[in-house]
């Protein structure tokens, strides 16, 4: 199985989970990007992430299946 890698300029200081999720593409809204981490398919830096508006900085990098997301500063 392939991974597609999307690379995220982030603005600010941070951004939640479920809004990095559906402006990354990987959903289509931010409630979707709720139940994907409610149902435990996401993780931040390699850990599972719960936490649904997990602040996600620069310099992480969310997985989920087939897509890593790597958050740089803009």
């Amino acid at each position: 199985m392939t991974t597609q890698t999307i690379t995220f300029p982030l603005e600010g200081e941070f951004i939640a989970l479920n809004d990095l999720l559906k402006l990354a593409g990987v959903c289509d809204s931010g409630g979707a990007g709720k139940a994907l981490v409610a149902a435990g398919e996401v993780s931040v830096d390699g850990a599972a992430e719960s936490r649904k508006t997990a602040k996600i900085r620069a310099g992480q990098v969310v997985t989920m299946a087939g897509v890593r997301i790597k958050v740089v500063a803009a």
